[in-house]
C-alpha cells in the first residue's frame, strides 16, 4: 500500500483557517446554542493540503501541509507563519505538542517522525526502524503525547502498527490485531491509555502503554465504512473523532465504549483532523478535507 493509495481521503485538508476577510471574531464564533453546534471558518490558502492540527504550548494552533511540505502556525487572530520540513516531499501529516515543549509530527512519505520548536526550527527527524522500502511503506500518520512521557503514533502501511518514540528518538512498534485496518489518528485518553482510529477496519482502538490492544467496532459487520480518521481527548472526558465518509463527528466514552455521532452541516465535507481547543476552552476543532473549512463543535 503506497502513500497515494493509502490516502484518497487526504487530498485537501485544512485549507480552512482564515476567511478571505480574516478569521471570524471569537465573540461571534462562540455564541453556541447546544452540544453539537458547529461553526466553520473558510480559508483563502489553496493547494497546500493541510492535514493534522493541534493546540501548541505557545497558545497558537499548529498544523501540517501535506502537499506544501511545511509546518504552519496560526494565531487566534488568524496570522499564519510557515516553516519548511528539511526532508523534501516528506508529506507531513499528524502533529502534536510533545512533553518537551516542542511540536512533534509524522512524515508519511518520508517514513520519519519530526520535531520542531515553537520558534520554527526543525531539530530532529527520526527514521522508523521497520524496513519501509517496500510499496506498503511504514506510512506514519497520527501522533500524540502519551501518559508515559513518550510520543505515540500510527503506521498505516502494511500490516499496520502503533509506534512509540521517546524524546531522545528511541522507537518501538506494536502490530495492530486487525490486519490491514489502517490505523490513522491517535490520542491519549483520560484513562491512561492511547486511543486510535482504524480507517479501513471501521473501529476505534485502544492500546495500553505496555502494548495491550482492545478494539471497538463503529457498526455491525457488513455496514458501510464511515472511515474514522482523526481522534482527540475532549474537555468533557470523552474521545472525539471524525468520520471521513460518514460526514460526522463522533465521541466514545472511555469506560463503556458508547458512541454518539453528530452530522456536519456541509454534506461531503470529509472531516479529518480534530483537536481540543487551547487551555480553558470547551470546544473541539476539526478540519474539513473537501469543503475547505475549519469546523468547531461544542461539547457542552
Amino acid at each position: 500500500m503506497n502513500s497515494s493509495s493509502l490516502r484518497p481521503r487526504l487530498a485537501v485538508l485544512i485549507t480552512a483557517v482564515i476567511a478571505s476577510v480574516g478569521l471570524l471574531s471569537l465573540s461571534s464564533a462562540t455564541a453556541w446554542a447546544k452540544v453539537g453546534t458547529i461553526t466553520e471558518f473558510p480559508v483563502t490558502t489553496s493547494s497546500s493540503q493541510p492535514e493534522g492540527i493541534t493546540a501548541g504550548p505557545d497558545g497558537n494552533l499548529w498544523f501540517t501541509e501535506f502537499a506544501g511540505n511545511k509546518i504552519e502556525r496560526i494565531t487566534t487572530a488568524g496570522v499564519i507563519t510557515e516553516f519548511t520540513v528539511p526532508t523534501s516531499s516528506s508529506q507531513p501529516e499528524g502533529i502534536t505538542t510533545g512533553p518537551d515543549g516542542n511540536l512533534w509530527f509524522t512524515e508519511l512519505a518520508g517514513n520519519k517522525i519530526g520535531r520542531i520548536t515553537t520558534s520554527g526550527t526543525v531539530t530532529g527527524e527520526f527514521t522508523l526502524p521497520t524496513n519501509c522500502g517496500s510499496s506498503s511503506g511504514c506510512s506514519p500518520i497520527g501522533i500524540t503525547t502519551g501518559p508515559d512521557g513518550n510520543l505515540w503514533f500510527t503506521e498505516g502501511g502494511g500490516v499496520g502498527k502503533i509506534g512509540r518514540i521517546t524524546t531522545a528518538g528511541v522507537i518501538t512498534e506494536f502490530p495492530v490485531p486487525t490486519s490491514g485496518s489502517l490505523p490513522e489518528g491517535i490520542t491519549a485518553g483520560p484513562d491512561g491509555n492511547l486511543w486510535f482510529t482504524e480507517g479501513l477496519g471501521n473501529k476505534i482502538g485502544r492500546i495500553t502503554t505496555s502494548g495491550v490492544f482492545t478494539e471497538f467496532p463503529l457498526a455491525p459487520p457488513g455496514s458501510p465504512n464511515s472511515q474514522p480518521l482523526g481522534i482527540t481527548a475532549g474537555p468533557d472526558g470523552k474521545l472525539w473523532f471524525t468520520e471521513r465518509l460518514g460526514d460526522k463527528i463522533g465521541h466514545i466514552t472511555p469506560k463503556q465504549g458508547k458512541i454518539t455521532e453528530f452530522p456536519t452541516p456541509t454534506t461531503g465535507s470529509e472531516p479529518a483532523g480534530i483537536t481540543a481547543g487551547p487551555a480553558n476552552t470547551t470546544n473541539v476543532w476539526f478540519t474539513e478535507s473537501l469543503s475547505n473549512k475549519i469546523g468547531e463543535i461544542t461539547t457542552k
